[in-house]
């Protein structure tokens, strides 16, 4: 994955225009801003976030205003709209996943990691943040580990260290 600075100008890759392309086909003529989740979800796959200068470029191709690129951006909390670490580890912080501990899994990961909520650790390797139902209430607490997506349930301070330290040693 290529990271990308917010003033960097931005190419995309021809694999990532030619995804473009196909995703455009799908809808009729005058439709093609049906397209731009999937634009979105491509993009940031290749550059690990959109960027101002990124969301521009969409705009540009889908021949749409940019504000309609960033308004739908900064509606879902699946695109990321600053960098983010190698891994995006995201804990549950809803009512059940709170009852059996995920307030204190967070509070481990900023204590572990030594950054806050939403922020990079210094290697670049990770970033944490609190999201909303993951769907494994029964499983609590809970976090997604991306770019994968991978889940973890019923973790402790202690499965959270060990995954950690996996993905450090990778």
């Amino acid at each position: 994955m290529l990271k990308v600075e917010e003033q960097q100008p931005v190419e995309f890759s021809p694999s990532l225009l030619e995804k473009f392309g196909e995703i455009v086909k799908r809808y009729p003529e005058g439709k093609h801003k049906s397209g731009l989740l999937p634009i979105l979800h491509e993009t940031q796959a290749e550059l690990g976030w959109l960027s101002t200068n990124a969301m521009d470029k969409i705009a540009a191709y889908l021949d749409i205003q940019d504000i309609e690129v960033y308004e739908v951006a900064s509606f879902y909390s699946m695109y990321f709209l600053k960098p983010q670490g190698k891994y995006v580890m995201e804990v549950c912080r809803t009512g059940p996943c709170c009852l059996v501990g995920a307030e204190n899994i967070m509070i481990h990961l900023e204590q572990s990691l030594g950054v806050k909520e939403g922020e990079v650790t210094s290697d670049g390797l990770f970033s944490w943040r609190g999201v909303e139902c993951l769907a494994a209430c029964g499983y609590g607490p809970v976090l997604q580990i991306g770019p994968e997506y991978t889940f973890y349930e019923n973790l402790n301070e202690q499965k959270v260290d060990e995954l950690i330290y996996d993905l450090r040693n990778k």
